[in-house]
C-alpha cells in the first residue's frame, strides 16, 4: 500500500475515533493538502519519495514552531505541536543517521572530479541521494566537514 493510501485509510479510522482522533484528523488532513499542493504546483502525482519530502517539510515546520514556542513559554501551544508530531513520525521515511550521511557524501564526493569540490556542487549531487531521508542541516554540515578536512 503506498503511502497516499495509507493516509487516506488513517484519516478514515481518525474520523471513527471522534474526540480521541481529533488531533490525528487534523494532522493527516493538513498532510494530504500539502500533499495535494504540490502536486498541483509541480503538475503531477507524487509517488512516496515525493510525499516523504513533504511530510519532511511538515515535520521542520513543526520542530521550528517548538522551538518558539518553548522559548515563549507557551506549553499549551508546545505541547500541540508535540502531539502534531507524533503523529507525522509515524509517516516520516526512515531517517539515516550522521555515519551513513557520511558514507552517502564520502561516495559522491569521490566520484567527482576535484575541479568541481565545491558545497554548491556536492549539495546538488547529494540531495537526490538523501532527500528526505535526512535533515538538510545535517547534510550540509557534513558536506561542509569533509571538503574543509580535503
Amino acid at each position: 500500500m503506498s503511502l497516499k493510501e495509507t493516509l487516506l485509510q488513517d484519516m478514515k479510522a481518525a474520523m471513527k475515533e471522534k474526540e480521541s482522533g481529533k488531533t490525528k484528523l487534523a494532522v493527516i488532513r493538513m498532510v494530504r493538502s500539502s500533499i495535494r499542493n504540490a502536486e498541483i504546483d509541480g503538475k503531477c502525482e507524487l509517488d512516496d519519495i515525493g510525499i516523504g519530502t513533504v511530510i519532511a517539510k511538515e515535520m521542520k515546520q513543526r520542530k521550528e514552531s517548538l522551538e518558539d514556542f518553548v522559548k515563549a513559554g507557551r506549553a499549551d501551544l508546545a505541547e500541540q505541536v508535540k502531539a502534531e508530531m507524533a503523529v507525522l513520525e509515524r509517516y516520516m521515511p526512515r531517517q539515516l543517521s550522521k555515519e551513513e550521511v557520511e558514507a552517502v557524501v564520502r561516495g559522491v564526493i569521490e566520484g567527482m572530479s576535484t575541479a568541481d569540490l565545491n558545497m554548491g556542487a556536492v549539495m546538488k549531487a547529494v540531495m537526490p541521494h538523501v532527500q528526505g531521508k535526512a535533515d538538510g542541516k545535517v547534510i550540509s554540515q557534513t558536506v561542509r566537514e569533509l571538503l574543509q578536512n580535503r
